[in-house]
């Protein structure tokens, strides 16, 4: 028997891919080098935007014929659907939206929540040099246009233990990159500390300022900086919100030259009314302040020639977005100065909140407009200058 695994979206997606790749060679599987090679084929998924569903539901097409083909063989051709749309249909309690999705979907075989290859499960890496490693699922920031929270569920953090041994053998068998992965990893360990398991790190949390008060505890910064000390050419992390991001975690990265020099900020818009309804909690000024305080301490222990790089994630076309609102964005990418920016055009999402209150009102080609108008401002510079 043999499988094939096709990964659609983030690098989260990714780093489950080699668990459920483990999972299967645990039944006595190879890897197939094509679909057509394949008894099983496992599709993990990604659905952040209505053209990344789309891609998915046009390779199941695609796939039909090979299965047509095996099944007059005798042979066994399976098709596993993974990932996010698979995570919101099976977290959706009225089990309407998996209902219509076997509908739309006949040919697939199973539908697969990730987590049933677990964090205990050892990832099959094909690269050698640098590693991915989840240090927690899920996320509990519920931001009016992310499915995320539907598609993974709450947030779940990994044992701080279990993630330093990971690291540990990392180290031992040679690897000299390793990334952090979490939802957002600013707020890694808060479900530990609530559940008064913080115990096992020996740290005190720290508490990010939120609304004026200390809401947020996170052991993160620790996290980060015993990874750092165990001697890798690179630690890195993704992703990080603006509002949780702790002058502790900064100074982590000052006195750590190992941590990267380009920090994934995402601001998704620079404009206050359009920041408000998307629920980022956070205003321009504020993340125009957190982007001066990194430069500010982290820029002096760059070597001579190097700078402090910042990428992002931008939305276009949210629901009521006026010019002058985009205007704002496009102002607060000119003050930045973005390394790289991860441009999408709204679509909705299932269950989210801006699908039910928001009417998706700019028009498509405002949207291709205001692509365009960023991926030459941020984008198009820095290929040209590569």
């Amino acid at each position: 028997m043999k499988y094939f695994i096709r990964t659609f979206g983030c690098q989260q997606n990714l780093a489950d891919s080699e668990r459920i790749a483990t999972a299967f060679e645990a039944r006595n599987m190879t890897p197939a080098k094509s679909y057509q090679e394949a008894n099983y084929i496992i599709i993990n998924t990604c659905m952040v935007r209505q053209s990344a569903e789309n891609r998915i539901y046009g390779l199941i097409q695609n796939l039909i014929p090979i299965k047509e083909k095996k099944q007059r063989q005798k042979k066994i051709f399976k098709i596993i659907l993974t990932g996010c749309i698979t995570g919101v249909a099976l977290r959706d309690k009225s089990g309407k939206y998996l209902k219509r999705l076997k509908e739309k979907l006949p040919w697939v075989d199973e539908f697969m929540l990730t987590e049933e290859a677990g964090f205990d499960i050892i990832p099959l890496r094909q690269d050698k040099n640098s590693a991915l490693v989840p240090i927690s699922n899920g996320c509990n920031n519920f931001c009016t246009y992310c499915v995320v929270p539907f598609s993974r569920g709450r947030e779940i953090s990994r044992p701080y233990g279990e993630i330093i041994k990971e690291c540990q053998r990392l180290k031992e068998k040679g690897y000299k990159q390793i990334t952090l992965l979490g939802q957002n990893v600013n707020s890694y360990g808060s479900d530990l500390i609530k559940n008064h398991k913080s115990q096992i790190t020996n740290h005190k949390p720290v508490y990010v300022k939120h609304l004026g008060r200390l809401r947020i505890p996170t052991l993160f910064p620790y996290l980060l900086e015993e990874v750092a000390r165990m001697g890798f050419e690179k630690v890195d992390f993704l992703s990080s919100n603006p509002w949780d991001f702790s002058k502790e975690l900064i100074e982590v990265i000052a006195r750590n030259k190992n941590i990267s020099q380009t920090i994934h900020l995402p601001v998704q818009s620079g404009d206050n009314t359009v920041l408000k309804r998307m629920n980022r909690w956070y205003k321009r000024n504020e993340y125009l302040k957190l982007v001066a305080n990194l430069k500010f301490k982290i820029q002096p222990r760059l070597n001579r020639g190097q700078n402090l790089k910042l990428t992002t994630d931008i939305i276009v076309g949210f629901p009521g977005e006026t010019e002058k609102q985009f205007q704002n964005t496009v102002n607060l990418c000119q003050k930045v100065g973005f390394e790289k920016a991860y441009i999408s055009m709204y679509s909705p999402r299932p269950m989210t909140t801006a699908t039910k209150l928001f009417k998706d009102n700019v028009l498509h080609k405002v949207k291709k407009q205001r692509w365009q108008i960023l991926e030459n401002l941020i984008n198009k510079p820095h290929l040209k200058k590569h």
